[in-house]
């Protein structure tokens, strides 16, 4: 069967899209869904380490979360933008990819106006999207100087969905534990259940861990918004599969041991990575794989993830690794037992 959009859709309540994080990150709770069976465990995320041996391993991703989310005044009216940085176009000339909201108020040439002190201005220089826009950021100080106003500037970019004021404990929970090269946009959300505990006990089971980088970016999240969906295009980010982790990945399954992936970033770093006989090659660049069924994975065994949002890229990537009558079957369930969504929701871990 041809996939559509509209075989994604399906109803999230309102009340089941987690506003908070859990109190404890592997205190989660872990839809287990056994693909060859069929079967559906309820768990929790700490529990995890039941369903892996010795020699496993869990690939994940060390991206961080920058503060991307700024607000500026436009010149003469004062008008307050809500500027979203998307991408560093050139350091130099100190020129970003961003968002703009309202978009209709900001055209080419205007100037924002950022900081209680009008420290930081950024003049328009083109539009990319509807609501995308390049500025060219006038500061004379130094490149890490300008780094530094934009992180003293900046907001953790919480998702719109989550409806509360921003926290000072959302800095650190947005953010996973090994979070590490700076220049995501939005968290890879599987990785936040992850806590120093539960490595530590993968550690003393012989589960063996390696990283990747993939800075997400909002292409992941871009509305999808042609019912076919081979029509629609992914927006590339940027991954590193290093040599060190590729070494790791094709060792695995040598082996015959699982490689697990921990978030659909990581799946689509690694299917962008594929070479022969289900191997990887170490990658530095940048993909717009877009991952829907029918599609054969060739490197992942298992995949952590958490419950996404109807037609989103991600329920299309789950769907793809699971089958897709299992997975809005698993997603009817999940509604059913009140599983919490999106970023700070619960985990779904497919084997």
């Amino acid at each position: 069967m041809k996939m559509k959009l509209s075989h994604f859709a399906y109803d999230l309540p309102e009340a089941q899209i987690a506003q908070y994080p859990t109190d404890y990150r592997d205190d989660a709770r872990m839809m287990v869904v056994h693909r060859a069976t069929g079967k559906i465990e309820h768990k929790h995320f700490r529990d995890i380490l039941d369903y892996f041996s010795e020699g496993d391993l869990m690939v994940m991703n060390n991206t961080k979360v920058f503060p991307a989310r700024m607000w500026g005044n436009k010149e003469k009216t004062g008008a307050l933008i809500e500027v979203f940085l998307l991408r560093e176009l050139n350091a130099e000339s100190r020129l970003w990819d961003v968002l703009v909201d309202p978009a209709r108020k900001i055209r080419i040439g205007n100037k924002l106006y950022f900081g209680d002190d009008d420290s930081l201005v950024a003049e328009v220089i083109d539009n990319t999207t509807s609501r995308g826009r390049t500025l060219r950021f006038l500061y004379d100080g130094s490149y890490e100087e300008f780094r530094q106003k934009l992180k003293e500037m900046g907001e953790t970019p919480l998702p719109n969905y989550v409806q509360r004021p921003l926290e000072p404990e959302d800095a650190e929970r947005y953010q996973s534990i090994f979070a590490k090269v700076e220049g995501a946009v939005a968290a890879p959300v599987a990785s936040l259940h992850f806590s120093k505990h539960l490595l530590k006990r993968m550690e003393i089971k012989g589960i063996e861990t390696t990283e990747i980088t993939m800075h997400v970016g909002l292409g992941t999240f871009r509305l999808v918004e042609v019912e076919d969906l081979s029509k629609h295009k992914m927006e590339s980010e940027q991954f590193w599969l290093y040599q060190d982790t590729a070494e790791k990945i094709n060792a695995a399954k040598a082996n015959k041991k699982r490689v697990v992936a921990v978030g659909t970033s990581v799946i689509r770093s690694m299917e962008s990575s594929t070479i022969t006989d289900n191997r990887v090659k170490p990658t530095e660049g940048w993909t717009s794989k877009f991952l829907f069924p029918p599609y054969e994975f060739t490197t992942a065994d298992a995949l952590i993830t958490n419950f996404h949002g109807p037609q989103s890229t991600m329920l299309m990537l789950t769907s793809a690794f699971a089958g897709h009558d299992l997975t809005m079957d698993i997603y009817k369930i999940a509604v059913k037992e009140g599983y919490r969504f999106l970023c700070y929701g619960d985990a779904l871990l497919i084997i």
